[in-house]
């Protein structure tokens, strides 16, 4: 069993960071200007350069320490210390309207009960032009 601490890879830091931030492969390369190629040689590279690192890192919105000192550890110890289980009807995010529907509804058919009165009066001028 060797005593060699694992490299630091940053690579697969950014790999991680990105896939936890929910983005492909090709959204990364969009921002950074480049192709998915190019990406995917880069988060399998053990080292970046540094300017690279700081237009990698303000892409994914994060900052250069942050995928410096990225530990998949620390992230699951903050996922399992900050979850708690309310049940299934909150487990997930909570959409609530911001607007009552019902208004929105009764909006619209306004706007068309006018339009529909504007397009009446439209026609009758044309017929009495005539």
């Amino acid at each position: 069993m060797s005593t060699l601490a694992k490299p630091n890879h940053i690579g697969r830091k950014i790999s991680r960071i990105r896939e936890l931030k929910d983005m492909k492969q090709e959204a990364l390369a969009q921002a950074l200007g480049t192709n998915q190629q190019a990406v995917s040689i880069m988060e399998n590279s053990e080292t970046i350069e540094e300017e690279k690192l700081m237009e990698v890192a303000k892409a994914l919105g994060v900052s250069v320490e942050a995928i410096k000192n990225f530990s998949e550890e620390a992230v699951l110890n903050i996922i399992g210390n900050t979850y708690h289980d309310n049940g299934i009807v909150n487990a997930g995010t909570n959409y609530n309207c911001t607007f009552n529907p019902l208004d929105k509804i009764v909006e619209l058919y306004e706007r068309l009960l006018v339009a529909e009165k504007e397009k009446n009066a439209y026609l009758e001028k044309l017929v009495d032009k005539k």
